[in-house]
């Protein structure tokens, strides 16, 4: 058993071979610091989020304390060991005391900086197995299983469904989340929208539920989802119901906040060119003119920036249509 124990990475992306030697080396230890390295100037994920997925892994250790150092180096090749001497020493003040025990991968040698700035320290390497980070960011989703359940959330990729009524889009959202093996999110609106019977008869209030229930049900199924989630309408979809239906510009500025904290990945637009299915209590009056009223969704999504693919054909056209793009969208980016 060691006394004092340092364990240190960029962590860009933490996987569970990261996990497994923080793990081993807090048992090994009466204190171990994780040491988070940040490049200022480098392409990572903001420190902060992984400063939390370190938090996640050992928060319940009780033995564990996590800090960062940051450098300016432009590439991890400019960060040498005359770069790294500093780092050292401000490591060795934080901690105070002797570290008895640098913990390393496989993948740093003997010559790693790590070992030659802590030469009072013994150098206790892991076995390194077929995980690493490289290969993680070359082929994120086809190493979907190398992420800790609690790292997963951060790139799960967010696909939204939009359309006016019955252009099949609620279907597609569930088929999808089904071929894909994850989960999805319904309309918010199908149900609250039918607190009076009718939509027609809709309180103001319902479409502030309506529109703060869709984004809360984002956030909280993002947890559980694998590799992408399915969103069966969002605010802008709401802001349209709202100008079709007089609601007030309270709801409609609302809409819009939202609209700008979100962030999708994709876009499927469902043509209207299927069969009209009167479930429910839609509109007669978006059945007698769907494609003035595609234009003027399209129209709301254009003015807030938004791009969109548009989905035509019958319904197997359109699936597989939307599993083209979403696999696009999935497969490694050269």
């Amino acid at each position: 058993m060691y006394k004092i124990g340092m364990y240190g990475g960029t962590f860009n992306p933490m996987h569970n071979g990261h996990l497994e030697c923080i793990i081993k080396a807090a048992c090994m230890c009466e204190k171990l610091y994780i040491v988070l390295s940040i490049g200022n100037n480098r392409d990572e994920v903001d420190y902060r989020v992984r400063y939390r997925w370190l938090y996640q892994a050992t928060k319940h250790i009780g033995n564990v304390e996590i800090f960062t150092i940051s450098d300016d180096c432009e590439t991890k090749q400019e960060y040498t060991l005359e770069a790294s001497k500093a780092d050292s020493e401000y490591v060795k003040k934080h901690i105070g005391e002797p570290i008895d025990v640098v913990f390393c991968g496989s993948d740093y040698d003997a010559d790693s900086f790590w070992n030659v700035n802590y030469p009072d320290s013994e150098f206790y390497v892991f076995e390194r197995n077929d995980i690493s980070s490289t290969a993680i960011r070359e082929d994120l989703y086809g190493h979907w299983d190398w992420l800790p359940t609690f790292v997963r959330p951060y790139y799960v990729k967010k696909v939204l469904l939009i359309g006016v009524e019955s252009s099949g889009k609620s279907i597609m959202t569930v088929n999808l989340a089904n071929y894909y093996n994850t989960n999805y999110i319904e309309e918010a609106g199908r149900d609250l929208s039918e607190k009076s019977g009718t939509d027609t008869l809709m309180l103001d209030e319902d479409f502030t539920e309506i529109l703060l229930t869709q984004k809360l049900n984002e956030m909280k199924t993002v947890e559980q989802s694998n590799r992408v989630l399915f969103c069966d309408t969002d605010c802008l979809i709401t802001q349209f119901f709202l100008k079709f239906l007089g609601g007030n510009e309270e709801n409609i500025k609302l809409s819009d906040a939202i609209d700008a904290l979100n962030s999708y990945d994709l876009v499927l637009f469902l043509a209207p060119d299927v069969k009209w299915v009167q479930d429910g209590d839609r509109s007669t009056e978006i059945r007698d003119n769907r494609d003035k009223y595609r234009k003027m969704i399209a129209d709301i999504y254009e003015s807030h920036g938004k791009k969109f693919e548009y989905i035509e054909g019958d319904y197997l056209t359109k699936f597989n249509r939307c599993v083209e793009l979403v696999d696009k969208m999935l497969a490694p980016q050269k």
